[in-house]
């Protein structure tokens, strides 16, 4: 089941060898309302619902009652250079659900507090840029004489 292609082990020389995995798991906020203990994922195609959970379970230690797997299609397009059509990979998304007395909620990256001292330092820097610029044209005190030209 490996795609990788590992160096032949060698006697003494143990370190030339490096397992990778093979599969790769993305957390995505779901499109439709969920109960709060069901989180979703993307995943490899080739995890089975078995291998989901265990590496839920054994990597990131989360409890995981039972997994529900899909196979979302990928999109159709058309080329804009050759005119041929294209399709994307498939997707295998896979439900987790969690205990009933645990939920998962995405972490609030964007919150208001933050966007708030962001606007409160935009306007700080505003009020320097335009008090910088005051200074400079008092600065130019050469009538007819185009500031820039001054030192």
């Amino acid at each position: 089941m490996s795609t990788r292609w590992y160096r032949i082990y060698q006697k003494g020389n143990p370190q030339l060898r490096v397992f990778l995995p093979n599969f790769w798991m993305k957390i995505v906020r779901p499109q439709e309302s969920q109960l709060p203990n069901i989180v979703e994922f993307h995943c490899s195609i080739e995890m089975t619902k078995y291998d989901i959970k265990n590496y839920l379970e054994k990597i990131y230690k989360i409890n995981v009652k039972d997994v529900r797997t899909r196979i979302k299609m990928g999109e159709f397009k058309k080329s804009l250079d050759g005119g041929y059509i294209v399709k994307d990979d498939d997707i295998k998304v896979a439900y987790a659900i969690l205990p009933k007395e645990e939920s998962f909620v995405f972490p609030d990256i964007f919150s208001v507090e933050r966007e708030k001292k962001e606007k409160k330092e935009e306007k700080r820097t505003i009020e320097q840029m335009k008090e910088g610029h005051k200074k400079f044209l008092e600065t130019n005190n050469k009538p007819g004489i185009p500031g820039w030209f001054g030192i």
